[in-house]
């Protein structure tokens, strides 16, 4: 960990949340603690008049998710939902990583291979699996994770939209299977079908939407969910999933029938039969039955994505060993591996991280995963 960056990144939040401060500040005509609901729900919803103003016991809700409604409302809200992220930013990462850091100056996580149901594997003191990545703001924190010294660089392998291509494998859906084998841009592909336009004409926008059901129909989402998701009707999110459903049909042949075994059995398993029990399946509460029947259908695409990945690290490791190389496997997050790799060896260690990440299990379709270096994290996105 480079401390200078973790400093000079702490300064420059502090910066941007001094002159955010002042800005809500002049927009509330007060003073008062940015960082408390309960004040900041009075200057919302009594001083400014803004709506969706409920209240409760405690004061009116300022979740992210009453600020995200409120965003067209008034100019002000963009910035508290800005100076939530860069205080948690700020405490959390610039500030808080110091406290993990040892005398090599690495930190050394704790990585648990049993604390998710799906089998993912999870991380903490600190949890590395949290660095933020939907943020430009968020991404530099990654600049202060860097290769040991100038001999070394960061190799990191990503594979590229996995549950997806893990879907395709156990539906095996033809019209899904079709874009992983010629390399299509699968999104693009969902909005030209979803939204019955040619792949040309399709927007961002649409791209945009039809990935979130892409990834919402993985998860097992409701149209009450992705309407929420996509700040859309409910009316509309309905004919996405129906739409969506028609065309890969055989997605939603899965999608019943794993439902169905699920209840017989009591469990489901992922590609490699790593099992997951799902008593809610059977309950008498709708609620808690809907919630069985997401896990039901989710478990077997991010437990077998999950599984993948761990087959492709034990080999990454194990080869890296065989061929006496210096450079060595140092995390594993979500769909990634990184490899801290002596200069010398880089060419070597891209190919082999590429062909094992590729090669772990055999699908019905192709598993791609893309092999970027840099001197930091930062650099390898």
């Amino acid at each position: 960990i480079d401390l200078e960056v973790l400093k000079s990144l702490g300064e420059e939040f502090n910066n941007e949340i001094d002159l955010l401060t002042k800005d809500i500040y002049s927009y509330a005509g007060e003073e008062f603690n940015i960082n408390s609901p309960k004040q900041l729900g009075v200057i919302l919803f009594e001083k400014m008049q803004l709506p969706f103003g409920k209240k409760t016991k405690t004061g009116y809700s300022t979740s992210a998710e009453v600020l995200e409604k409120l965003k067209p409302n008034h100019p002000v809200i963009e910035m508290i939902l800005e100076y939530r992220q860069l205080t948690k930013l700020k405490s959390t990462y610039a500030d808080g990583l110091d406290n993990y850091i040892e005398e090599d100056e690495r930190i050394h996580g704790i990585f648990n291979q049993t604390v998710t149901a799906t089998g993912r594997i999870s991380s903490t003191e600190p949890n590395l699996q949290n660095i933020p990545v939907k943020t430009e703001e968020g991404r530099k924190i990654r600049k202060a994770f860097v290769s040991e010294n100038e001999n070394y660089v960061l190799v990191d392998g990503d594979y590229s939209q996995i549950e997806l291509r893990v879907l395709a494998h156990i539906s095996d859906d033809p019209k899904l299977k079709e874009s992983f084998f010629h390399d299509e841009d699968i999104h693009t592909r969902t909005a030209s079908e979803v939204f019955k336009v040619k792949k040309e004409d399709v927007t961002p926008a649409m791209r945009g939407r039809a990935k979130a059901v892409n990834f919402g129909i993985i998860y097992g989402i409701s149209d009450y969910g992705l309407s929420r998701n996509l700040n859309i009707s409910r009316k509309e999110a309905k004919e996405y999933i129906k739409n969506y459903l028609e065309n890969y049909s055989m997605v939603e042949s899965y999608m019943d029938d794993i439902v169905k075994r699920g209840r017989e059995t009591g469990y489901v398993e992922t590609i490699l039969h790593r099992r997951r029990y799902i008593p809610e399946l059977n309950s008498k509460n709708f609620n808690v039955r809907s919630f069985g029947e997401r896990i039901a259908m989710n478990t077997p695409i991010q437990g077998s994505a999950a599984d993948i990945i761990k087959v492709a690290m034990v080999n990454v490791y194990y080869e890296l060993k065989k061929r006496k190389l210096k450079s060595r496997l140092i995390l594993q997050i979500h769909d990634e591996l990184i490899v801290e790799a002596e200069k010398e060896e880089k060419d070597e260690v891209m190919k082999l991280l590429k062909d094992i990440m590729e090669k772990s299990t055999v699908l019905n379709v192709p598993l791609k995963a893309d092999v970027k270096v840099g001197e930091s994290w930062y650099e390898t996105k």
